[in-house]
C-alpha cells in the first residue's frame, strides 16, 4: 500500500509533469497526461477496478486537501460496502428525474387552454370542408370560454369551471351551447391524450355535465315549408318570373341542390350532350363530401339552361347582373320571400 504524498512530494510531481496515474495515497490518484491534471479514485469492488473522477487540480478550487476529503467519504462507503459509482449513479437519476418533473410542471402550467385550444383548432382545421369552421370554433371559444378558463393551465380546470360557462346559455342558447361544449371536450381530450392534465375531461356530458346541467328544454323549431300539394302551381308562379334570382331557384327545386352549389354552378361543370352536372369538390359548396356530386339533368333543367346560355355573360350560370360574379346569398331568398309576401305559399 503506496504511502500519502505530501504537499512538497505533490508539488514536485506537478512541476515534473511525468504523464502517467501518480499514486498519492488512500486509493487517490493524480493523472498526468499532457496539460491535463486531473484527481481520480480507484478502488476494487467485485474483483472489479473501478475509477471514480474528482476533477481537475485547481490551485485554489480543487487542491490536493480538497481530493482527499472527497477520498475519505468514499472510502468510508466502501467500508459499509457501498458502491460509489452506484451512488453517483443514483444521485444523478435523482436530479433529472427532479428536473423531468419540474420541466413538465412547467409544461403544463405553460399549457394554458387557451394554448390548448388553438392546438387543438390547428391540428383539426386540415379536415374541416367548410371554410368557416375554423372561425365558428374561435368565435364560440373566444366569446365565452377564453374570459373564464382562457388563461388557466388545462391541468387545473375542473368541471365546475364549465359549469360557470355553459350554465347562463344552457337553456336560452342550447344550440350555442351544445356546441361549445363539445369543441371544450376536444380541446381537454387532445391535453389528456399529450398528458397536460389527468384523464378526467371535465367537459364531458354524460355522468358529469348532465348532472349540474340537466336536460335541456330546447325544442327544434321546424323551417317553414311549402305543402308540396301546392308545388307544381308554386312552379308555374315562379316560372313567370323574370331575374337570375327566380331561374336559380327554379333550377334548384328541379335538382334538389343546396343553394351555394347553384349559386357558383359554372358553365364547365355541365355536360350537355350526357345531360350531366359534375360539381367538383370545392371548399364551403357540397359540405362535408370529398367527391364531386354527379347531377342527372332533367329535360327542363336542359331547357331552362339553353335559355340562359343565349345570354351568356360570365363564367356562372346564374350570375350577378351588376358584377357578372356568381348569385349572391340573397338571390334566391329574396324570390321566396317576395312570393310569400303576395300569396302566402310557405305554412
Amino acid at each position: 500500500m503506496a504511502s500519502k504524498i505530501t504537499q512538497k512530494g505533490f508539488e514536485k510531481i506537478l512541476r515534473e509533469g511525468l504523464e502517467k496515474p501518480h499514486n498519492l495515497g488512500d486509493k487517490l490518484y493524480l493523472v498526468i497526461r499532457g496539460n491535463s491534471r486531473t484527481f481520480s479514485f480507484r478502488y476494487t469492488k467485485n474483483k472489479q477496478t473501478r475509477k471514480y473522477s474528482l476533477g481537475a487540480y485547481h490551485p485554489q478550487s480543487n487542491t490536493l486537501a480538497d481530493a482527499r476529503k472527497y477520498a475519505i467519504e468514499l472510502n468510508s462507503m466502501l467500508a459499509q460496502d457501498r458502491d460509489p459509482h452506484e451512488e453517483k449513479q443514483v444521485k444523478i437519476d435523482l436530479k433529472q428525474e427532479a428536473k423531468k418533473k419540474r420541466e413538465e410542471t412547467d409544461r403544463r402550467l405553460q399549457s394554458t387552454f387557451q394554448k390548448v385550444a388553438y392546438e387543438t383548432i390547428d391540428a383539426r382545421e386540415p379536415t374541416w370542408a367548410d371554410p368557416k369552421a375554423r372561425q365558428t370554433w374561435e368565435n364560440t371559444l373566444r366569446v365565452y370560454a377564453f374570459p373564464v378558463i382562457g388563461h388557466l393551465p388545462v391541468s387545473e380546470i375542473e368541471t365546475e369551471h364549465i359549469v360557470k360557462i355553459l350554465g347562463p346559455i344552457w337553456h336560452t342558447k342550447y344550440p350555442t351551447a351544445k356546441k361549445l361544449r363539445q369543441r371544450m371536450e376536444a380541446v381537454f381530450s387532445r391535453a389528456i391524450y399529450y398528458k397536460l392534465r389527468p384523464a378526467n375531461n371535465p367537459a364531458a356530458y354524460k355522468d358529469n355535465l348532465e348532472i349540474p346541467l340537466g336536460k335541456s328544454n330546447h325544442t327544434v323549431k321546424s323551417q317553414p315549408a311549402l305543402n308540396y300539394k301546392q308545388l307544381p302551381e308554386f312552379m308555374r308562379e315562379l316560372r313567370k318570373r323574370d331575374g337570375m334570382g327566380a331561374r336559380g331557384l327554379e333550377f334548384l327545386i328541379l335538382n334538389a341542390n343546396r343553394t351555394t352549389e347553384v349559386r357558383k354552378a359554372r358553365w364547365s361543370e355541365l355536360d350537355f350532350d350526357k345531360k350531366l352536372w359534375v360539381i367538383p369538390v370545392e371548399a364551403g359548396r357540397l359540405g362535408k363530401t370529398k367527391k364531386s356530386h354527379i347531377v342527372p339533368l332533367s329535360s327542363r333543367s336542359i331547357e331552362l339552361l339553353l335559355i340562359l346560355r343565349e345570354n351568356m355573360i360570365s363564367e356562372y350560370v346564374f350570375p350577378n347582373s351588376r358584377s357578372n360574379n356568381h348569385l349572391s346569398d340573397g338571390g334566391m331568398l329574396t324570390v321566396v320571400n317576395r312570393m310569400h309576401k303576395e300569396r302566402g305559399w310557405v305554412d
